[in-house]
């Protein structure tokens, strides 16, 4: 029996996933992808995992799909960039069981470091793009999402935002599909990337978005609702919600499929309509396309490429009404800060006092480049902490980075700075590396990782020794210290900073929401 349900978006694509019978999940935390696997994580017919990063979740997602199951990998947009060095390669296997990736892009990038577009990297890629308008069709377009990866022999991206990931909406469940496993048929033509091979799965690639082109006009993902021939407007993605309430008397045509783009459909639309609008966030992929078919259309020209899109945008520029500023009168300032009793304030607050410059990264702590610490001096991505400082050492000499430490935490150490530390290592690199070990990836809401002792679904498992696994690099100063024993970390760092070699501090304490949380 169907039953309705309130769901958040990224629950409804979990919801979508599990009805179209995916066997493995794969994801790395991420605002605003998280809640995907977390969700998905509680229908037991699912393996989910937390991987280390990115690239191993989309590997691992591989693997189960050359197996012949259906399998997913979920990520934030940054993350995709981490994850491309399969995914091209991917496109050219193609698949066995259904393989998708949920990308979730942050347009106004409220929890990120740049406004990217996914849809750009999946053109590069040759790899097919749905974009859901809202909850309802982001379930439906997973199951979508699944059948066109095995019908076309491809990877296949659900794109999604940060406004569609944490919305709610009425969705209804659907029955599990019950078998959809293939047998594994050993080709080394079609899945080992070797030269020769690859050559021919490449003009299969080019085929394959050629066809894809010609038939996904007929897709029942795309709409069409004519209404005023005198204004025409192609949308997509939670930007349709906007375009719906701005211009409730247009004519509009909603693409389910962004990439490759349903030319006919669109050229047929293009005809019937005196003038013709894109309204797409962030960049023009959309216009650039239909602009190169020769069919005339506006659409950066009037909106911009930064943020998100509102109705108040739309209406300023096809129909030339002002812009509302925003209203935020006399309204206090909230800017984000550190909890009180979060363990990272100790030690940001011991490195302001001995007025050190902090190569910086992704998590909490990257609250410590704003007042009242302003400590932090770059923040790159995830591990580039560790490898900034590094390339500073080799500029410049050690004795330039006399004042200079890195600052990492767990998860992100465990995610991509292992990789910047072994670098540093390696070329003789002289530094202080100050691990924040929390023993949790709190930013995104506390999911576990590699050295926190947990996994998502198989409960408790032995913890990766962060202090071990230093000193298996041949680091000879590995030191673990209470977060809050300032005095003792002050001792540390003045024994460390001047020495010409690598020098790691693992600071311990546990997030205290978490720590409230399981007293």
């Amino acid at each position: 029996m169907s039953e309705v349900r309130l769901m958040l978006g990224n629950e409804a694509i979990a919801r979508g996933a599990y009805e179209a019978g995916v066997k493995v999940s794969a994801a790395y935390p991420g605002t605003p992808s998280t809640e995907i696997n977390e969700s998905l994580a509680q229908y037991r017919e699912v393996y989910c995992e937390w991987s280390s990063n990115e690239k191993t979740a989309l590997e691992t997602a591989i693997g189960a799909s050359l197996s012949g199951v259906r399998a997913m990998a979920s990520m934030k947009q940054v993350g995709v960039n981490v994850a491309s060095d399969p995914l091209y390669t991917a496109a050219y296997m193609g698949v066995n069981g259904g393989l998708v990736l949920v990308a979730a892009d942050d347009p106004g990038i409220y929890s990120s470091q740049n406004e990217q577009d996914t849809r750009c990297i999946a053109k590069a890629a040759q790899i097919p793009v749905l974009e859901p308008a809202d909850c309802c069709e982001a379930k439906a377009f997973m199951k979508k999402a699944f059948e066109y990866s095995e019908q076309y022999d491809t990877p296949v991206i659900l794109h999604t935002t940060t406004r569609l990931s944490h919305s709610r909406e009425p969705v209804t469940e659907e029955p599990r599909i019950a078998n959809t496993e293939k047998p594994y048929v050993k080709n080394a033509a079609k899945n080992v990337m070797l030269p020769g091979f690859a050559r021919k799965r490449h003009i299969f690639v080019e085929e394959r978005m050629e066809q894809l082109e010609r038939e996904c006009s007929d897709f029942d993902i795309n709409t069409i609702e004519y209404q005023d021939m005198d204004i025409g407007i192609i949308t997509g993605g939670i930007a349709y919600q906007y375009v719906k309430e701005a211009m409730p008397q247009a004519s509009v045509l909603k693409l389910g499929i962004v990439n490759p783009l349903p030319k006919d459909l669109i050229t047929a639309f293009a005809k019937k309509v005196k003038q013709l609008y894109i309204v797409e966030e962030l960049e023009p992929v959309i216009q650039e396309k239909v602009q190169s078919w020769g069919i005339a259309c506006q659409g950066k020209e009037l909106f911009t490429r930064h943020g998100e899109y509102s109705v108040n945008l739309i209406r300023h520029g096809i129909l030339n009404e002002p812009l509302k500023e925003a209203i935020t009168g006399d309204l206090m300032r909230r800017p984000p800060s550190f909890c009180p009793g979060c363990p990272h304030r100790a030690v940001f607050s011991l490195l302001k006092q001995m007025n050190y410059h902090v190569a910086g990264d992704i998590g909490c702590y990257t609250l410590g480049a704003l007042p009242p610490f302003e400590v932090i001096d770059d923040v790159v991505c995830m591990g580039a902490g560790i490898s900034t400082l590094h390339g500073m050492e080799k500029a410049k000499g050690s004795a330039y980075i006399k004042d200079w430490v890195a600052v990492i935490g767990d998860s992100t150490f465990m995610h991509t700075g292992i990789n910047g530390l072994i670098n540093m290592v390696y070329n003789k690199g002289t530094g202080t590396v100050i691990i924040l070990d929390n023993g949790t990836t709190a930013m995104t809401g506390h999911q576990d990782h590699a050295s926190s002792g947990a996994t998502l679904q198989q409960g408790e498992v032995m913890p990766i020794s962060i202090a071990k696994l230093c000193r298996s690099l041949g680091i000879l100063d590995v030191y673990e210290v209470n977060a809050f024993d300032t005095k003792k970390m002050k001792e540390l760092l003045l024994e460390a900073v001047p020495r010409k070699s690598v020098t790691v501090i693992i600071a311990q304490a546990p997030c205290v929401l978490r720590k409230r949380h399981r007293e």
